[in-house]
């Protein structure tokens, strides 16, 4: 069982297929991932990774938290999560996960928070039908109608579907696709919709449902946290000896 990554959801656009159909995908954005901790059995009793993603000023972060990034010799993260894991998919601390994680065709989970709607009434919320819209109904079309029963039980039993607050749930859409992945920028492309608003962070991990991709990398697509840094420092003398000659 491999690790998931944390991702942030840009927004959506499309694509165009072999034969011309319309895609629309939702673009998913690795900013940072990183292994910020490892769960053992024997120090913790189960086996998962500890993950990190967004920056956060370190002002903003509690001591606690700042003291257990330094210990993983990782910059501050904007959200932490833990995604259940094998033994033999452990992945050192510090090391950065990159897109091609996930490979074009292959099935995945995504869970995220809802958008918030505040209060909404029985259609809205529940998807009722609602009062006529004629034959004597007034300035009530939108309600729910009777909520109780006769004298007997004489009672609105609790959990009935009420107008209420809506959204702001944590939704999982199962077996959505990966359309393609932008190893170089970081970006991952699911085909159709995911749960959250824009800029909120998601959890992606393998289906459950559906068996691993043949060319999934095993334990996972990573960079190891020394590697990481080596080309974003070469990277800026290349145009200055361009400029030279």
């Amino acid at each position: 069982m491999r690790t998931g990554v944390l991702a942030k959801k840009l927004g959506m656009t499309r694509f165009f297929d072999e034969a011309g159909q319309h895609v629309p995908v939702t673009v998913l954005s690795l900013e940072g991932c990183q292994v910020t901790a490892q769960k053992t059995i024997e120090k913790d009793g189960y086996v998962a990774l500890q993950l990190g993603a967004g920056a956060k000023k370190a002002k903003n972060t509690s001591q606690a938290m700042r003291g257990h990034f330094a210990k993983a010799l990782v910059e501050p993260k904007h959200i932490v999560t833990e995604f259940r894991v094998s033994e033999d998919s452990l992945i050192e601390v510090g090391a950065e996960l990159t897109a091609d994680h996930f490979v074009p065709g292959q099935k995945v989970d995504i869970q995220g928070t809802t958008i918030g709607k505040g209060f909404a009434g029985g259609m809205k919320r529940w998807n009722f039908g609602g009062l006529r819209a004629t034959h004597g109904v007034s300035l009530s079309h939108r309600s729910l109608g009777s909520t109780g029963q006769r004298q007997d039980p004489g009672k609105t039993f609790k959990g009935k579907k009420m107008g209420g607050h809506l959204g702001v749930e944590t939704v999982t859409t199962q077996n959505l696709t990966v359309w393609r992945v932008d190893v170089e920028r970081g970006l991952i492309m699911i085909k159709g919709a995911v749960p959250g608003s824009e800029n909120g962070y998601v959890k992606v991990s393998d289906a459950v449902k559906k068996a691993l991709h043949a060319d999934a990398p095993k334990p996972g697509a990573f960079r190891a946290s020394g590697a990481a840094s080596t080309p974003a420092e070469a990277a800026p003398e290349a145009p200055a000896q361009e400029g030279a000659e």
